[in-house]
């Protein structure tokens, strides 16, 4: 049977626990902490390394003994992060002020991982955007302070490094790249001057040559960056409150590059955006987005489509480790679709259903993916499932007593640890079968219940596209049959038009106009005659219909009066040049 390459845990009402991953069993084998008050729960990127907090204090365990090697003494905070090598620990609390004092405490507190000391205590009054921001290397970090951008090098946050002063900067990303280092800044745009992204390289802040990319736009009021993992191209995502054509605002999706390239996204349809993901070969990125049924496009560093998914319920979208498979999810108040794709064939896998789900991710090993209903996104029915890219599904576990299940995750491996596979079709073998769902009957009218009326299928809201490639190039197939019949009915019609009668009423300027106008299609070779004959003619038929008016009895206009006059010079400049 097919093994799981890392374990699970899960925290909740009953505390925190770990599930093994070595086989598909829900019994917990190890309980980590069993009060009811455990508030945060993350991992360090590599798995060596756990932090989790309750009310009495904080803990650091290392995973492979699975031994507690520090307790900071914090309790109830809100936020854990580790910094991207494991060296450092980012704890965040509630603000709060010190009354005998009068000032603000410190809440945000960096601690060495490995001794357990306290390297820096700050000030941090809001949870959005309060964690530092590393390079991959920790070279250095970054946090805004007071619209002012501070660095700090190796760790060391005695020391400001560097600053990048934007007036009102609200907003930055560091890109988690080997050096040379680049950072995104966003300032927001006020008394009618646009909004603007602006890419930097450490350390050159200063001068006019010191912006490496710059993309100012009026619709944002609020962003999101999305770099890719070698820190050349960015995608900026621009939100506003609301817009003239949605209650819910309008959104642009932006490319910048470190060259200096940027464009806007061509989106190709209308509506939200829902995901944007790079793909692990950083020249590609993925976008869900349009009104339901979303569309979903692969595009390349120029902003064009590479392939098309089509339409479908989606809205979120994943990427395993090993970059081979893309799956292609649809939850909150969808139906919960999972979409397993073949990034090389370009082609579906499989296609199953996890509902009510509100977070999913793979497993290390690739094969395996990670769905969980969770509190307090919803109460009821919390538990995790555990499904393979085939479609099935492994293993399926609902907590006891209506408990509440607040976090399921997997506990990440280093990257050389991540191992390649052979995609296969086949179904794999399992033991677990699903719950059977209740199927919601149609609704139907009153007089419309007899057990004996035939209930005719109905047809879908939304007809669903196609997936397609879009680079791949159609062969011309000719003209199709219809296409031949609309012609030749044209055709017909012109000849019929030739052959009619003139009315001997017309004038004899008119029949010079209509004369001058069957010659519509007479070519003369020269393409500046050709031009210039058809504005002529153009101008004819103008003047021919104000004379149609003047003859109804209509008063002209002076500058109309003038315009007619000119009928019979236009007529001879006609003639001279198909003569020529």
């Amino acid at each position: 049977p097919y093994k799981m390459a890392s374990p699970m845990y899960l925290r909740g009402a009953q505390g925190i626990w770990t599930v093994d991953g070595k086989k598909f069993n829900a019994d917990p084998i190890a309980h980590l902490d069993k009060s009811n008050s455990c508030k945060c729960l993350v991992f360090s990127d590599d798995g060596s390394l756990l932090a989790w907090c309750n009310a009495e204090s904080s803990y650091i365990m290392e995973t492979k003994t699975m031994t507690i090697v520090q307790d900071l003494g914090l309790p109830k905070l809100m936020a854990l992060k580790f910094s991207p090598l494991g060296t450092v620990l980012a704890t965040w609390n509630n603000y709060m002020v010190n009354r005998d004092e009068g000032g603000g405490m410190p809440n945000l507190f960096l601690f060495d991982v490995k001794t357990g000391k306290l390297k820096k205590a700050l000030i941090q009054k809001k949870q959005q955007s309060w964690d530092p921001e590393w390079s991959s290397d920790e070279g250095i970090s970054v946090r805004n302070v007071n619209n002012e951008l501070h660095f700090f090098e190796n760790n060391n946050y005695d020391v400001i490094a560097n600053k990048l002063h934007l007036q009102k900067v609200s907003a930055f990303s560091l890109s988690r790249s080997s050096p040379p280092y680049t950072i995104a800044a966003y300032v927001p745009g006020s008394k009618g001057q646009p909004s603007f992204v602006r890419i930097y390289r450490y350390p050159h802040f200063g001068g006019s040559e010191s912006t490496l990319a710059n993309k100012s736009f009026f619709k944002a009021d609020r962003i999101n960056f999305y770099w890719n993992q070698t820190g050349n191209s960015l995608l900026v995502l621009t939100s506003t409150e609301s817009s003239d054509s949605s209650y819910y605002g309008d959104q642009g999706l932006h490319f910048l590059s470190t060259t200096g390239d940027t464009c806007l996204v061509p989106l190709q349809k209308q509506g939200p955006v829902y995901h944007v993901l790079w793909a692990p070969n950083n020249i590609e990125f993925v976008v869900i987005y349009g009104y339901m049924p979303a569309k979903t496009t692969i595009y390349n560093l120029k902003c064009e489509p590479v392939f098309d998914f089509g339409t479908g319920s989606r809205n979120i979208c994943s990427y395993n480790p090993q970059g081979t498979i893309l799956c292609i999810g649809g939850f909150g108040n969808l139906p919960g679709n999972l979409e397993f794709w073949d990034m090389k064939q370009k082609k579906q896998i499989s296609k199953t259903q996890s509902a009510d789900t509100t977070h999913f991710e793979w497993c290390s090993d690739g094969q395996h993916l990670l769905t969980a209903t969770t509190a307090p996104r919803l109460r009821v029915g919390n538990g995790f499932r555990i499904w393979h890219y085939s479609g099935t599904l492994m293993l399926q576990n609902f907590t006891k007593d209506k408990a509440e299940l607040w976090q399921a995750i997997w506990q990440p491996c280093p990257a050389d640890q991540i191992l390649p596979f052979t995609i296969t079709t086949r179904p794999v073998a399992s033991a677990v079968q699903e719950q059977p769902k209740a199927q919601g009957a149609a609704y139907r009218p009153p007089q419309m219940r007899d057990s004996g009326t035939i209930r005719q299928a109905l047809t879908p809201l939304h007809e669903l596209e196609p997936p397609s490639n879009v680079k791949k190039t159609q062969p011309d197939k000719g003209p199709s049959k219809n296409k031949k019949k609309r012609d030749a009915q044209k055709a017909k019609a012109a000849r019929e038009e030739a052959t009619k009668p003139v009315d001997e009423s017309t004038s004899l300027t008119t029949a010079a106009v209509s004369n001058s106008a069957s010659n519509v299609t007479i070519s003369t070779g020269d393409a500046e005659k050709d031009k210039k004959l058809r504005n002529l003619r153009k101008k004819v038929q103008q003047i021919e219909k104000l004379m149609e008016q003047q003859a109804a009895g209509k008063e002209m206009e002076k500058n109309q009066i003038d315009k007619i006059q000119t009928m019979d010079s236009l007529l001879q400049e006609i003639d001279e040049l198909e003569i020529e």
